[in-house]
């Protein structure tokens, strides 16, 4: 289960079954919208060798940064626990932890952050503790929203259903009450038990494993909350699990912006995707995946190629945003639309220099550009 399967229960009534076992799902696989043929823009052979050439040094180098920083706050944040100084030190460890790990996550699921298979393996499951979700689940969950980006019915992922809980949305920002979802998802398949959505894209072959990593997620959870009791301190929460609550906005922040407001059941990432520009630090936190219409055309790339990938592409794209305030300036307004005309989304203009849409990536289920 996703975030998008706890939101069903607490978000307005939608115009659309969302589930993957509904009337939704059938239609999607009838009209062709399941595991369909999407649109690439052209790259030269070498071209794209060449981008998609694995290498373990960067990954090295920000994983190396990204450890060192947390260790660094979390001791500064320990050593000055009960003062007002404590409080720099802890916000850095909170992104760090309870956003960075969102990329870390994301790109060693992928298995393209390091050329080292174990590399991406250990770091995907450290960031996936971190982030709460299940490493084996998300693994399939995020491939199938990979088959079937924004396609109702079949995407297990999609963050802004119609129509949008912005109340809900808002609450994201500071963890609640997803975090506790979260935890209990885990709890639930730690108890050896799985939703129809997750039954649906987790073979059944996988399950023993899911329910493993969910129990060894929710003993160490577990075990922060017995060791603030014991000590009658915060300070363990403040380590673990906490910051997924207090650290998690940059997350959201980033996350809403992929595909919030853009068109649901088309077949052209660059209608349903969003990439934009955004600061130096905010791009190493998010390991580039602002360059979102690229990664999903292209998600074996390297995070690190994706800015020469955009530069390689972008007069076949819809022009990135030029900022995180500038993307949520065209998303807001979308949204808050959305709540009464659930039908509408943001038209991404193609530059002349792109090639036009073509018929077979239109939306298929009366959704026209």
């Amino acid at each position: 289960m996703t975030l998008a399967d706890t939101d069903r229960h607490s978000r307005p009534r939608a115009a659309r079954d969302y589930s993957l076992t509904g009337p939704q799902a059938r239609a999607a696989i009838e009209t062709g919208l399941a595991s369909a043929e999407w649109y690439h823009s052209d790259i030269p052979r070498k071209a794209m060798k060449d981008l998609m050439r694995r290498k373990d040094g960067p990954a090295l180098r920000d994983t190396a940064l990204w450890i060192g920083l947390l260790i660094l706050s979390a001791l500064g944040g320990i050593a000055t626990w009960g003062t007002w100084a404590t409080v720099p030190f802890w916000a850095v460890y909170g992104v760090l932890y309870g956003s960075a790990c969102d990329s870390r996550w994301h790109e060693c699921g992928h298995g393209t952050a390091f050329r080292t298979s174990w590399m991406n393996d250990a770091v995907y499951v450290l960031a996936s503790f971190m982030v709460m979700r299940n490493p084996t689940s998300w693994r399939w969950s995020h491939a199938r929203h990979h088959t079937d980006t924004i396609i109702v019915g079949r995407d297990p992922e999609i963050a802004l259903m119609r129509p949008p809980n912005l109340a809900r949305k808002s609450l994201a920002f500071i963890g609640i009450p997803d975090v506790f979802e979260q935890f209990w998802i885990l709890a639930r398949n730690a108890a050896g038990r799985f939703s129809a959505d997750e039954r649906d894209y987790i073979p059944e072959s996988e399950r023993p494993k899911a329910i493993r990593w969910a129990r060894v997620f929710v003993a160490i959870h577990l075990a922060a909350v017995a060791g603030a009791l014991a000590t009658g301190s915060l300070l363990p929460l403040m380590l673990i699990g906490g910051p997924r609550i207090y650290g998690c906005w940059h997350m959201v922040m980033t996350g809403l912006l992929q595909h919030g407001g853009l068109a649901e059941n088309v077949l052209d990432h660059r209608l349903n995707s969003r990439s934009l520009h955004m600061n130096p630090v905010s791009r190493w936190i998010y390991w580039n995946m602002n360059y979102h219409v690229e990664h999903h055309m292209f998600p074996m790339v390297p995070y690190h190629a994706l800015p020469r990938l955009h530069a390689l592409i972008k007069h076949d794209l819809p022009p990135a945003n030029s900022s995180l305030l500038d993307a949520y300036r065209e998303m807001i307004p979308a949204l808050i639309r959305q709540r009464h005309a659930p039908g509408h989304h943001i038209p991404k203009a193609l530059p002349p220099t792109a090639q036009p849409f073509r018929a077979e990536f239109h939306a298929l289920d009366g959704e026209r550009q």
